[in-house]
C-alpha cells in the first residue's frame, strides 16, 4: 500500500548564530538589540523588510492625501517650476541679490520696448506698490512719466495675480497708475497669498500673450512689518534705518542693545551677512555703526567692483535673542551729503513738508514763503494722485524738489529723513504743512533778521517753537478762488500747539520727533517765539469740500485717523465733529471767534497787482 501521508521536507541546515553581548551575527549581518524573554531573536531581515514597507506606505499616504494633526489640516502642495512656465513680459526678480543684476535674469525678447524689472512688491491698506528698475531716461517712451489708466504706458501694462503654486496668472488688471519717474506701479490689492507681477497687455486679449520671460512673480511684503528706507551718514559713519514693526513707544529711547542692523544682498543666506550693533533705537528709527566694508563699497568706483558688490547692499534690522528674525527689507542705503563740520550754510531757511493731494495749494504756499525769505523746499509726496509732481516741475526756479515717500503713517520718520537730507545745505529748517503760513506781524522785521539774530547771538538755541492760530471756514461753503490767505480771515481766539524751525546739525542722534518738535543734542535748547515776532496761520478748518479729505488717513504715526473711535476729544480732531465725514449744517460758520486780516493785508501789499488786486496764484 502506498503511504498517503504528506512527506515532510528534509531538514534545512540552520544558520549559525553567534551571540556577542547584545549583538547577533546572522549570515554575515550584525543585528543589534536585546533578545526576547524566551531568548529567541526571531528573523531580523523579515522584520526589517516589514518595517520598510510600512514606512513607505505611511509616507505615500501622507504625501498624496490630506490628514489632520493636532486639529490642523495638512495637504500636499505641488510646486511649479517657474523656469519652465512662460508667463511674463515684464520681469520680477528672483531674490534680493539678483534684483539689480540684469545679467542674472533670463533673456528673451519682450514686446515692451524698455527693460522693466520688479525689485519689490509691498501691500498697503488700499493698494499694491511695485517698485521698478528701468532706464533713467527711457528714449522710447513718449507718454508722460506718470499716467492714469486711460492711456500711455498704463494701457500696455497689466497687474498679474498668481494663485499659490500656479504657473499662470488667474487675474490681470489695469494698474491704478504708472509713475516711471519714481519707478512705482500702483496696482489693485491682490487676493490673499497671491503672487504678483507685471505683464504686457498689448499682445493678446488676456494680457499675457506674446513673447514672455519665465521669471517667478513675488509674494508682496506687508507695509507695517518692513525696513523701508535707509541712509548712510558719513559724518559719524552710521547707518539710519527706517522700519515698521518694532512697535516702540513714541518719544522714548529704547534699549539699543536689543537690536542690530544686518547688511547683505540676500537675507536668506546668513553666512554672507554682516551685522552691526545698534547705537540708538527710537520710534521707527534705528541707527547703527556702518561696517567698514559697506563704507568702502560706497566710496569705490562701481567699475572696480564685481557682482553682487557692484549693486547696492541691502540693510535691515533684527532683534537679538532666540527665535528673532530679520525684518523684511526693501531698502538699500544711500549716502547723505557730508556736512563737513563747521561751514557757512548755503541757505539760511529751508522748509520740509509732507503732502498728499495738496497740489492746488502748493503754488500759493511756495510763492508766499519765497517772498518772505524761504530759499529751499523739500516736498515729500505721500502717494498723491493729483498734479503735485507737475507743480514742482513748474516751480523748479524756486529751488523746490519732490521726494517720493509712499510709506503709510510715517510723518515723523519722513521729517527725520528730510532733516538729515537738508543738514548739509540749510542752516535752519522749518517743518510745516501746506495749510500753514509763517507770519511776521511787524513789517519792519524779516524772517532772515529773526534767524540771523539767533544764529549769531544765541548759538545754543537750536529750535524756535512758533504757536499756531487756527482759522475756520470764515463763511465759505466752497474753496475761496483767491487762495487760503485771501479767503480765510476768521480764527479761534486761543492758539493751538506749535511748529518748529530747527538747526538740523543740533538734532539728537535718535532723531526723535513728534511732528511739532524734535529732541536736541545735549547743550542745545529751544525758545518759544513771541507772538508779536512770529506766528503760524494754520488754515486747518477750510471749506468742507477741502476739509473732508482729512478723513482719508492721517500721515502721523502716533495720531489716530479721523474715522477711528480713538482719542475723540484730542486737539488733533475737529471739536464736535466726531468720526464721520458728514458735513454739519453750520460748518461754514464754525471756528470763528476773532476777525484776523493781518496776513491777507500783507499779501495784498507785497504780492498782489496794485492795479487789479490779483494775486500771482
Amino acid at each position: 500500500m502506498k503511504d498517503h501521508r504528506r512527506k515532510q521536507p528534509p531538514p534545512q541546515p540552520q544558520p549559525q548564530h553567534q551571540h556577542h553581548g547584545n549583538m547577533l551575527v546572522v549570515g554575515g549581518f550584525i543585528w543589534k538589540g536585546k533578545p526576547h524573554a524566551g531568548g529567541v531573536w526571531g528573523r531580523p531581515p523579515s522584520w526589517c523588510t516589514l518595517t520598510v514597507v510600512l514606512c513607505c506606505a505611511l509616507l505615500s499616504a501622507l504625501t498624496f492625501s490630506t490628514f489632520r494633526l493636532f486639529g490642523v489640516s495638512f495637504h500636499p502642495v505641488v510646486i511649479a517650476t517657474w523656469q519652465q512656465a512662460p508667463v511674463l513680459h515684464a520681469v520680477s526678480t528672483f531674490s534680493d541679490g539678483e534684483a539689480d543684476n540684469p545679467s542674472l535674469l533670463p533673456r528673451r525678447p519682450s514686446s515692451l520696448a524698455y527693460p522693466l524689472h520688479i525689485h519689490h512688491a509691498v501691500s498697503f491698506p488700499d493698494q499694491l506698490l511695485l517698485f521698478l528698475n528701468y532706464p533713467s531716461r527711457p528714449t522710447v517712451i513718449t507718454s508722460p512719466a506718470r499716467t492714469g489708466v486711460t492711456g500711455g504706458i498704463s494701457a500696455r501694462l497689466r497687474c498679474l495675480y498668481f494663485p499659490p503654486s500656479s504657473p499662470r496668472p488667474s487675474l490681470h488688471l489695469l494698474p491704478i497708475s504708472v509713475d516711471l519717474s519714481d519707478g512705482i506701479v500702483r496696482c489693485p490689492l491682490p487676493p490673499h497669498r497671491f503672487l504678483v507681477s507685471l505683464g504686457d497687455g498689448d499682445d493678446s486679449a488676456d494680457g499675457v500673450g506674446g513673447s514672455m520671460l519665465p521669471v517667478a512673480p513675488m509674494l508682496p511684503r506687508q507695509w507695517d512689518f518692513l525696513a523701508y528706507d535707509s541712509l548712510l551718514d558719513g559724518d559719524d559713519n552710521s547707518t539710519i534705518v527706517f522700519v515698521k514693526g518694532l512697535n516702540l513707544r513714541p518719544e522714548r529711547l529704547s534699549d539699543a542693545s536689543r537690536y542690530e542692523c544686518v547688511f547683505g544682498w540676500d537675507f536668506t543666506r546668513p553666512r554672507y551677512l554682516i551685522t552691526s550693533n545698534a547705537l540708538t533705537v527710537a520710534q521707527e528709527i534705528v541707527r547703527c555703526r556702518t561696517p567698514l566694508s559697506v563704507l568702502r563699497r560706497h566710496s569705490a568706483a562701481a567699475d572696480d567692483l564685481q557682482p553682487p558688490a557692484k549693486f547696492p547692499v541691502m540693510v535691515s534690522v533684527k532683534a537679538r535673542g532666540r527665535g528673532a528674525r530679520i525684518l523684511p527689507s526693501v531698502t538699500r542705503p544711500t549716502l547723505l551729503p557730508s556736512g563737513g563740520g563747521k561751514r557757512e550754510a548755503k541757505h539760511r531757511m529751508c522748509i520740509c513738508t509732507m503732502v498728499r493731494n495738496q497740489a492746488r495749494f502748493l503754488t500759493e504756499w511756495i510763492t508766499y514763503h519765497a517772498h518772505i525769505g524761504v530759499e529751499r523746499w523739500f516736498i515729500y509726496d505721500n502717494n498723491s494722485e493729483d498734479s503735485a509732481e507737475h507743480i514742482v516741475r513748474v516751480m523748479e526756479d524756486y529751488n523746490v524738489t519732490r521726494h517720493a515717500w509712499p510709506w503709510v503713517k510715517t510723518q515723523e520718520a519722513g521729517f527725520a529723513h528730510c532733516a538729515l537730507r537738508a543738514r548739509a545745505a540749510c542752516e535752519w529748517v522749518g517743518f510745516m504743512d501746506v495749510d500753514e503760513f509763517l507770519y511776521l506781524p511787524s513789517p519792519e522785521l524779516s524772517l532772515h533778521d529773526v534767524l540771523k539774530n539767533y544764529s549769531m547771538g544765541f548759538p545754543h538755541v537750536a529750535e524756535l517753537r512758533t504757536v499756531c492760530h487756527t482759522f475756520g471756514p470764515s463763511g465759505h461753503r466752497a474753496p475761496p478762488p483767491d487762495g487760503v490767505t485771501m479767503g480765510y480771515t476768521c480764527r479761534m481766539a486761543s492758539p493751538e500747539r506749535h511748529k518748529s524751525i530747527i538747526r538740523p546739525e543740533a538734532l539728537s542722534p535718535s532723531l526723535i520727533n513728534v511732528v511739532h518738535h524734535f529732541h536736541l543734542k545735549d547743550g542745545f535748547q529751544y525758545v518759544n517765539m513771541d507772538r508779536g515776532v512770529m506766528v503760524i496761520n494754520h488754515y486747518k478748518y477750510q471749506a468742507w469740500e477741502v476739509f473732508k479729505e482729512k478723513f482719508y488717513r492721517r500721515v502721523a504715526t502716533y495720531v489716530a485717523d479721523w474715522q477711528d473711535e480713538e482719542n475723540v476729544g484730542s486737539k488733533d480732531r475737529a471739536p464736535g465733529l466726531g468720526t464721520k465725514a458728514v458735513e454739519p449744517p453750520d460748518w461754514h460758520s464754525r471756528f470763528c471767534e476773532v476777525k484776523d486780516t493781518g496776513l491777507r493785508d500783507r499779501v495784498l501789499r507785497i504780492l498782489a497787482n496794485q492795479t487789479t488786486g490779483q494775486v500771482p496764484w
